[in-house]
């Protein structure tokens, strides 16, 4: 297993767990988490630039289409993480794991639109058995669940703007959230000065995390960049259930919210999409594998 899959495996692992992360610190709105994240984050990379001492060669790269790229990357990471923190804190947990089932999908259909990817004859039937379960998910929810598709269309058109970028990882992220990190202060000092500010006036344990949201924030997404510019959009897109495969069972089995027959018939065919694209995927590698070997 190359490292570019690896890298985004362990995002997906770690965003799994993060409704945990995020319910310890609900005492906050979600505005204000989601600006902290930013300006953390913000802070924790350009430290490790510094430390790392790469601060001239990201200014050197600097330039009026890097910078817009990665605005564009900072304004939809920001909708996409105050979506899910208010879908997470308003007891949607698992609409939120539904979102992140459905992004895949959407991640593998603009790799073939704007990436001109292909997935091999095999692989359209775990992405036509997918389909088929988020449609049976949405259809047994009654409405349009506009938590889910606001998070799987946010996150997916980040993934293929993270593809496309110019920069490393770590500049990468530096740069995007850096883009907002003005923003995001400006914001806290505004709900502070209102007397509405959350950091400082909750639980010391709270304050805490909140500002250890930087760092938590920050690995996953490292992780993420590095499989996004060494994996093809499509596999990166299908590898993303594991994050909402876990961010379902802590919503079921930890905060105990409805998990009706309906859901289990759908998620299921989830599931069995993923075992399906996972097996297709290990026989081709070792296929092309003992050919190179045979050669």
């Amino acid at each position: 297993m190359n490292k570019g899959i690896l890298s985004a495996a362990g995002a997906y692992a770690m965003w799994g767990f993060f409704p945990i992360y995020f319910k310890a610190i609900q005492s906050a709105p979600a505005d204000q988490i989601v600006a902290h994240r930013f300006a953390w984050s913000f802070l924790f990379l350009i430290a490790v630039v510094l430390l790392r001492r790469e601060l001239p060669a990201l200014r050197a790269s600097l330039n009026r289409r890097t910078l817009l790229t990665y605005l564009g990357a900072g304004v939809l990471l920001s909708f996409n993480w105050g979506l899910y923190v208010w879908g997470i804190n308003s007891g949607h947990v698992v609409e939120t794991s539904l979102g992140y089932f459905i992004n895949p999908l959407v991640s593998v259909v603009l790799g073939v639109i704007f990436l001109r990817e292909r997935l091999r004859p095999l692989q359209w039937v775990p992405v036509a058995l997918a389909t088929a379960g988020v449609l049976y998910l949405t259809l047994s929810f009654g409405k349009l669940p506009l938590i889910a598709l606001g998070l799987a269309f946010s996150f997916g058109f980040y993934g293929l703007i993270k593809k496309l970028a110019p920069l490393n990882s770590l500049h990468g992220l530096t740069l995007e959230t850096g883009s907002l990190f003005v923003v995001a202060l400006a914001y806290l000092v505004a709900a502070e000065l209102r007397g509405v500010g959350s950091f400082g006036h909750v639980a010391p344990l709270t304050s805490l995390l909140i500002a250890l949201s930087g760092i938590i924030t920050a690995i996953p997404l490292l992780l993420f960049a590095t499989g996004a510019r060494q994996v093809p959009l499509s596999t990166l897109g299908l590898l993303q259930y594991f994050a909402p495969t876990i961010q379902f069972l802590i919503g079921v089995l930890l905060y105990h919210e409805p998990f009706t027959r309906d859901r289990l018939i759908g998620f299921s065919i989830i599931w069995l999409a993923l075992i399906l694209f996972s097996a297709e995927s290990l026989i081709v590698g070792r296929r092309a594998a003992a050919a190179a070997t045979a050669d």
